[in-house]
Formats: structure tokens, sequence, C-alpha cells
């Protein structure tokens, strides 16, 4: 599963709007942000970058005054993680991801799940997007752009869903890329911190598996971050299947103010 869940990486990271492959890499931008979440790099699979494979790459992101930034499944390309600690690279963060198939897949109980619903307005994306915003904390502010990513996303094949409820408006959601390699990652799963314990991002993860199944994807895979979300994907089908790992170069004191 690690070099299906890296090839799809490589493959969702070629459909950003600016896309610039090194030796052994691809890294995808998006214009008009500086978010590291957005602009990052991921190794070809099986790759074995040189100590000039690497430079080139930090290269990419220093001349766009953006933090050199990696996310991949470590076991997909083994040599690479050495050689970008070579250069300074150091961990973010490691998550476990799990995945879904078809016949693994658990649906709540209807009479017991609220309604979920695939946004169409440019009110309920722009909804969605900052209800997912104060769902994150903060991580990240609402926006035109988030608004218009989660409109692409479902105009490109993926998938988008949300639930409301009528005098408090979106309560949460969820998105998932389109499918790659046999697989789609699910992603943003969200429910504004008021209205949790509710079966919103139960409800909305199993509706966006679905859809994304029935547009013939083999599996979906996700990251959680707690044990709380880990056990609404759980009950929805998903299983540990490996890791990925996240590594950023930040620079020196004296050069914080150059990227």
């Amino acid at each position: 599963m690690d070099n299906q869940v890296q090839s799809f990486a490589v493959i969702n990271l070629r459909r950003r709007p600016e896309v610039v492959e090194t030796e052994g890499f691809v890294a995808g931008f998006m214009p008009g942000t500086d978010s590291p979440y957005l602009n990052y790099a991921t190794p070809l699979p099986g790759a074995e970058p040189t100590g000039r494979d690497v430079a080139s790459l930090i290269g990419v992101f220093r001349e766009r005054g953006l933090l050199p930034r990696l996310e991949f499944a470590p076991q997909a390309a083994p040599a690479v993680e050495p050689a970008l600690r070579a250069a300074g690279f150091g961990t973010e963060a490691v998550h476990e991801y799990l995945v879904c198939t078809p016949g693994a897949l658990v649906l709540p109980p209807v009479a017991d799940s609220p309604r979920v619903e695939t946004p169409a307005t440019d009110e309920e994306f722009a909804q969605l997007d900052a209800a997912l915003a104060e769902a994150f904390g903060g991580l990240f502010g609402s926006s035109q752009e988030g608004a218009d990513r989660l409109r692409n996303t479902e105009r490109g094949g993926g998938a988008v869903r949300f639930v409301r409820e009528p005098g408090a408006g979106v309560l949460g959601g969820a998105s998932c890329s389109a499918p790659a390699e046999g697989t789609a990652e699910l992603s943003g799963v969200g429910t504004r911190p008021a209205f949790r314990g509710r079966g919103v991002a139960a409800a909305v993860t199993a509706a966006v598996a679905e859809a994304m199944f029935g547009r013939g994807a083999g599996s979906v895979w996700l990251e959680y971050s707690g044990e709380g979300s880990r056990r609404v994907y759980e009950r929805a089908g998903f299983r540990p299947q490996g890791t990925r790992l996240y590594l950023s170069l930040q620079p020196a004191p004296e050069q914080a103010g150059l990227l």
C-alpha cells in the first residue's frame, strides 16, 4: 500500500496549478499562498537522490520564498529520508494512515446519522470553508481561495460533502481528492467545536468514501489527528496500513527573513 499511496501523492501534486519536477522529486505549488501545507514536494517511488538532487529541490523552494518541505510514505522510497536528513531536514510529524476498501466500508445507521449534502452554490462552498477553518482551530483562515479549492475538488472528480442544521449553518464536512493509482485521499474532515459528538464526522467520512467507491476507487486512505478521530474512522471501516513522514528544512536564525 505504501507504493500505491506514494504514487498517488506524486500524481496528486502534479494536479497543482504550478508543478516543478527535479531529479527524483515532484513539487506542487498553490500561487497566492505561502502555506506550507499547500506548497510542498514528494519523492518518486524508489527515488535515490544525491546531495546535488536535494540541493536542487531546496533551490526550487528558496527561489519562491517558501519553506522546503516534503510529505511522503518513507517505505516507498527508503533512500530519501537519509538524503534529506543529511541536508538538514528535520521531522515535523509522523502520521499513521488508515485505509478503507469497498467491502470494509460501514455506513452509519440512517436513523442515527445527520443528513449529508453536496455543496452546489457559492454560499455553500464558502460556509463549508469557514466551518472547516473553525474546526481546525485557525490553522488556516477561511477565504475565497479555500472555497474555490473545495469547488474544484468536487468538479475535478473528487467528492465534497457537508452537514448543516437550520439556524446553525454548516456544522462540518469533508473532502476527497479525485482517484489516482486506484486510490484516493480523504482529507479535511472537520466539525465545528460546538457541534461535535453528533455524528457529523462519521456521516461525511462514510458518504465521501462511498462516493469515491462508486467512481471506481479501489481504496480510500486518510491520516488522523488523534485517538478520538481514529475511532470514528475505524468504525467506518478504515484500518492502519502504514506511515507518512513530514520533513522540512527550517532556516538558520540569521536566514529566517530570507525564505
